[in-house]
């Protein structure tokens, strides 16, 4: 079992800048693909970014160009998002996908919430 916990959300204007943190509660392995995800009131959860060992990334459409993940290498996961809108309001949630073998585990955090006000 891997716990993640989400740190760094709160309320913050548009046009502002806030990071995300997540740190694992075990070492993640370099294949583990480590990501935010998030979702809005009435609406499906949807990628934001993940990161697999330090530098392959993948962003969701509405990340491109604002958002940044990284991560330390160990367990922790980044997320630096710039130029937040109101449609950035959401909960995160920070996500692990370990697969070893024929096995796939897929872990979440409780979630952290953004508020953009406009």
């Amino acid at each position: 079992q891997v716990q993640l916990v989400e740190s760094g959300g709160g309320l913050v204007q548009a046009g502002r800048s806030l990071s995300l943190s997540c740190a694992a509660s075990r070492t993640v392995f370099s294949s583990d693909v480590m990501g935010w995800y998030r979702q809005a009131p009435g609406k499906q959860r949807e990628l934001v970014a993940t990161i697999t060992g330090r530098y392959k990334t993948n962003y969701g459409d509405s990340a491109k160009g604002r958002f940044t993940i990284s991560s330390d290498n160990a367990n922790k996961v980044y997320l630096q998002m710039n130029s937040l809108k109101p449609e950035d309001t959401a909960v995160y949630y920070c996500n692990l996908d370990r697969s070893v073998g024929s096995r796939r585990d897929s872990y979440w955090g409780q979630g952290t919430q953004v508020i953009v006000s406009s």
